[in-house]
């Protein structure tokens, strides 16, 4: 059986006891029907992980009982910053769950040319916040134990001009210089560059190679702007992350 892992904002500390927060609580007692004495694992972003037991159900209040610590550390060794153009629906909310599986360390999300969504506001709170508890719900699933840090949206240049990675790929369809070429490379740390649906404009494209991007193809077919981050992230996991 899996571990049933939960996500606390809340400090940890072994020998200790905590209330655990009211989705966290209806999730685990209503959703999963578990019972006081049900072992759980804790983790709060900070680094590894607490092995807990429910203690007592009292309405909406779940106590749990936090036992041991474990310094377990699932992080792949390649930093990856991920830039995406914003698109439309649930296009985003994919792209960040399944990157926070397959391991991408930040996100950013990108007000491009061909972006048709405009984020401000209180909108704009609400949609990050939105999109952090995709990420942290996906690390539940996935095991990891510090979730990905999901940036506000901002501009392709500021997002450039924040940069401080070994490499810089932008995906390009039109290049021919494919993952082959990285492979006798050592890189620690790099940031991937990805347009929303109709793709980056050739201005953009232009920005990003005099900001130090290098252009990349990932195969002969144009894949949709969901699609793309994961199968990217997935090839430089597999040069320089923990997919090998």
């Amino acid at each position: 059986m899996r571990d049933i892992r939960v996500f606390t904002d809340q400090p940890l500390t072994a020998d200790t006891e905590i209330v655990l927060e009211e989705n966290s609580a209806h999730h685990l007692t209503v959703v999963l029907r578990l019972k006081t004495g049900a072992k759980i694992v804790l983790f709060n972003g900070t680094g590894g992980e607490y092995n807990a037991t429910l203690g007592q159900v009292t309405g909406k209040h779940v106590r749990a009982l936090i036992s041991d610590f474990t310094d377990t550390n699932r992080q792949s060794p390649l930093y990856i910053s991920l830039g995406i153009g914003l698109s439309r629906g649930d296009r985003m909310d994919w792209v960040i769950q399944k990157a926070t599986e397959v391991g991408v360390a930040e996100i950013t999300p990108l007000f491009t040319a061909r972006s048709e969504v405009r984020l401000k506001g209180d909108r704009a709170d609400k949609k990050i916040r939105h999109w952090r508890k995709i990420a942290i719900n996906a690390c539940e699933q996935c095991y990891r134990n510090i979730p990905p840090i999901i940036n506000a949206p901002t501009s392709p240049d500021l997002w450039f001009q924040s940069l401080s990675t070994d490499k810089k790929l932008v995906l390009h369809h039109r290049s021919e210089q494919t993952v082959t070429v990285l492979r006798s490379q050592q890189v620690t740390s790099t940031a991937l560059l990805i347009g929303p649906e109709g793709g980056l404009t050739d201005s953009e494209i232009s920005s990003s190679l005099h900001s130090g991007f290098e252009p990349l193809t990932i195969g002969p077919r144009v894949l949709r702007t969901e699609t793309a981050p994961i199968v990217a992230i997935t090839l430089l996991q597999s040069l320089w992350g923990d997919f090998g």
